[in-house]
């Protein structure tokens, strides 16, 4: 009985999740971060104060 073999299920079964690790990640980073962060123009603005007249 074939079925009774552990070792092509297990085989089966550790290259599945090992794929699945591998490839799942990057495909999930390149959804949730589909742009790089580029910084064209970094200013150091001046804080604005208000000042309420009342």
């Amino acid at each position: 009985m074939p079925q009774l073999n552990p070792l092509p299920w297990f085989t089966i079964l550790m290259f599945s999740w090992a794929v699945l690790l591998t490839f799942t990640p990057t495909k999930i980073l390149d959804h949730i971060y589909p742009n790089e962060f580029v910084l064209l123009d970094v200013k150091k603005y001046q804080d604005l104060n208000w000042i309420w007249l009342w």
